[in-house]
C-alpha cells in the first residue's frame, strides 16, 4: 500500500516542494543535495583526503 507511489503522487510532491521552497530557491537546494551526494560517496569509499582540496572556503563565496 505504502509501498507503491504513482507519478501523481510525485508530482504532488513536487508541487509541494515548489510551493515550500520557491523558484528562486531551488536550484541552489538541489546543487547542495548533489555535493551532499558526491561527499557521501567519497565518504563510503574513503577518500577522505580529497576533502580538503575539492571543499571552497565558504567565506569567498559570500
Amino acid at each position: 500500500m505504502f509501498g507503491r507511489i504513482g507519478a501523481t503522487e510525485i508530482i504532488a510532491i513536487l508541487a509541494v516542494i515548489l510551493l515550500i521552497f520557491g523558484s528562486t530557491k531551488l536550484p541552489e537546494l538541489a546543487k547542495a543535495i548533489g555535493k551532499s551526494v558526491v561527499e557521501l560517496k567519497e565518504g563510503l569509499k574513503g577518500n577522505s583526503a580529497s576533502d580538503e582540496s575539492t571543499t571552497p572556503n565558504s567565506e569567498t563565496d559570500k
